[in-house]
């Protein structure tokens, strides 16, 4: 986050209209459009519309994004700017006061590292101020988060009973212990060699059912990896081979062999040595996990009822005219 908190500094610094408007981003009285009130506090448009662009600029790099994710988007960092107040304002009704140390040993940091950029030399005076205060802010709001997520240690009958409810969490899923003589062909290839591909492996089938070593045919034949192991892929949980594959290594015994199959790399022949069921482990086994898991969890609550509780009690007010489609999101 502190990477990107010093790039907008900077970004604020070359464009004089957004540098003005860092300035003056949550004051009382409003110096320009609107995007909410939080209580007497103000967050700008031009606020909201920059950290809505950067936040895309990450997320979306690789092109234009459906609308739906872009109105998520926009009510994501629409909610997290509003949050952002209310924890500030809240860490300073608890009397949290910024680690100075820590704040001066970032930006001691922020100076190393740019230290040979000309636009933070020409920059510097201006930014520290800024910086300085959005440092403090994340380091009080960091404080607070901290407190409010900090929970009694489960007991161990409270973990015992959370194992028992979640067995998802502490099963094992299924293992297949597979092997495979992979006919390499590639995926433009025309159908002639995907023909040719389907008669060898069915001929190599042929001599397998007649009692050929499927090590010994994996060696000569396969053009996976595997093949110097003889074809051995080793253990595989359910879920790491792809959906049509898995559902055909379903229909399979210990001991059996497929018939042909057509996947993305060639012509595959596989055989089930071994299958060992979904196991759930035992609380004594798990004892540590489950009690990590459950604080885990209770860690998470504390933090969403409290955000939620610092915003049912706040007053909120968001420009849905100027952003209607935030109308839902708004209090």
């Amino acid at each position: 986050m502190k990477k990107y908190l010093l790039r907008g500094l900077l970004a604020w610094a070359v464009f004089p209209g957004l540098a003005c408007h860092a300035a003056q981003s949550s004051v009382e009285v409003p110096a320009a459009p609107v995007f909410a009130t939080v209580g007497k506090k103000v967050i700008t448009a031009q606020e909201y519309e920059n950290s809505v662009n950067a936040a895309a600029r990450q997320k979306f790099y690789h092109g234009k994004p459906p609308d739906a994710e872009v109105d998520a988007l926009f009510r994501e960092i629409g909610n997290k700017l509003i949050e952002r107040i209310l924890l500030a304002d809240e860490a300073a009704r608890r009397h949290i006061r910024p680690d100075a140390k820590k704040i001066a040993e970032t930006i001691a940091g922020y100076e190393a590292r740019y230290k040979d950029s000309a636009q933070w030399k020409q920059n510097r005076e201006r930014l520290l101020p800024g910086l300085r205060e959005k440092l403090e802010q994340h380091d009080v709001i960091d404080q607070l988060e901290a407190t409010v997520r900090k929970q009694p240690k489960p007991t161990v009958a409270e973990a015992r009973a959370y194992h028992e409810s979640h067995p998802d969490a502490f099963t094992e899923p299924e293992k297949i212990h597979l092997s495979l003589i992979l006919l390499k062909v590639d995926p433009s290839s025309p159908k002639l060699a995907w023909d040719k591909a389907d008669e060898e492996a069915r001929q190599i089938a042929g001599r397998l059912k007649k009692g050929a070593d499927f090590a010994e045919l994996a060696r000569l034949h396969s053009g996976d990896d595997s093949s110097q192991r003889g074809g051995d892929l080793g253990y595989l949980h359910r879920g790491m081979l792809p959906e049509n594959l898995q559902d055909k290594v379903d229909q399979l015994t210990p001991g059996s062999l497929s018939e042909p199959i057509r996947m993305l790399e060639g012509v595959g022949l596989f055989r089930l040595l071994d299958r060992k069921p979904a196991l759930k482990r035992r609380f004594e086994d798990v004892a540590e996990r489950a009690g990590d898991l459950l604080a885990r969890e209770r860690s998470e609550t504390a933090w969403k009822n409290f955000t939620a509780g610092l915003r049912k009690h706040a007053q909120v007010e968001i420009d849905t005219k100027r952003y209607p489609k935030l109308a839902a999101s708004a209090p």
